[in-house]
């Protein structure tokens, strides 16, 4: 359940508030007339279950509450209250499963952003892959996967095709290829620098690795794995089932694969080095491909949901 603070100019109130009680999904509806001073208006409070909450959010927005007054939603972790068990039991869906389409895109709008933060943990994350990769290592391996921040931009990039946000398309892209680049990069000197200390060599590179060569060994089981992680990473974003995001982060090898170009591009070893690259593009392609395709499955789910509702919402 979501609760919402809606502050509506005058002119609006009357219909927000019989948008809002015509919604079966809505309970606890409060208003404080005049309440509100920046911007002016109306104060309106209400709950709603989150499988109405994308309608809501939808006919608020269509009727210019957004750009005259303002909307704010906050996750409400405990409802005590029949009334919000019978919101739940009128609204169509469940709410383990519905998609909060402004929740989604703010949250992974955020993730777009080429900062700091991001590159240190690209950068560190191919790293250890890197280390990993000559080693043999999969626990180095299945770290470096963990620590990776790629899945943010490949969300967001997903959501953004959907919708069609061209700025959003924009800076997605960039915070992949220059983190990307910028990881590989750092891990070509890092490889550098631990072979001159004689902690690394080509040989090991060169040697028999049973655990790691599937990074620069593609296959169609690449393109298979690559999309399921895609339906089960937009799936757990999607759905607050956040907790198998990490097993999404752990199937995929992208920053791995990314490691073993830059390993391989220091010691010269073009092909496994050109392998790997494309091991790297399968992943990154069946990730946003199966995003992109569940995100329209889910769309047109809920939609259809909505037109079959007993009381869809009104403006």
């Amino acid at each position: 359940m979501l609760h919402l603070r809606v502050i509506a100019p005058v002119d609006l109130s009357t219909e927000v508030v019989d948008l809002l009680s015509a919604e079966a999904g809505v309970t606890h509806l409060a208003v404080l007339p005049g309440a509100a001073r920046q911007p002016p208006g109306d104060l309106i409070l209400c709950d709603v279950v989150r499988e109405s909450a994308d309608r809501v959010l939808r006919e608020l927005r269509r009727i210019g509450v957004d750009t005259s007054g303002g909307i704010a939603a906050d996750d409400v972790e405990l409802t005590i209250s029949d009334a919000a068990d019978r919101a739940a039991e009128d609204a169509p869906g469940s709410g383990a499963d519905a998609v909060v389409w402004d929740e989604i895109a703010a949250k992974t709008g955020e993730q777009t952003e080429l900062s700091g933060t991001y590159l240190v943990l690209i950068v560190v994350a191919t790293m250890i892959a890197g280390i990993g990769v000559l080693l043999d290592q999969p626990i180095l391996i299945v770290g470096a996967m963990v620590v990776g921040p790629e899945f943010g931009p490949l969300a967001a990039l997903c959501v953004a095709l959907l919708r069609r946000q061209l700025g959003v398309i924009g800076r997605s892209v960039q915070a992949l290829v220059v983190g990307f680049l910028a990881a590989m990069v750092a891990t070509v000197l890092s490889t550098w620098a631990l072979t001159a200390v004689g902690l690394v060599s080509r040989e090991m590179l060169l040697a028999e690795r049973p655990l790691t060569d599937f990074i620069w060994r593609p296959d169609a089981l690449s393109w298979v794995v690559g999309l399921l992680a895609g339906v089960a990473g937009m799936l757990s974003l999607t759905s607050k089932k956040s907790g198998s995001l990490v097993g999404v982060l752990i199937s995929v090898t992208t920053v791995p694969a990314a490691a073993n170009v830059a390993v391989a591009a220091a010691y010269g070893a073009w092909d496994e080095a050109g392998g790997s690259a494309l091991q790297l593009v399968i992943n990154l392609a069946a990730i946003v491909l199966a995003g992109l395709l569940t995100l329209v499955v889910q769309q047109v789910w809920w939609r259809g949901l909505a037109r079959r509702s007993r009381r869809p919402a009104t403006g």
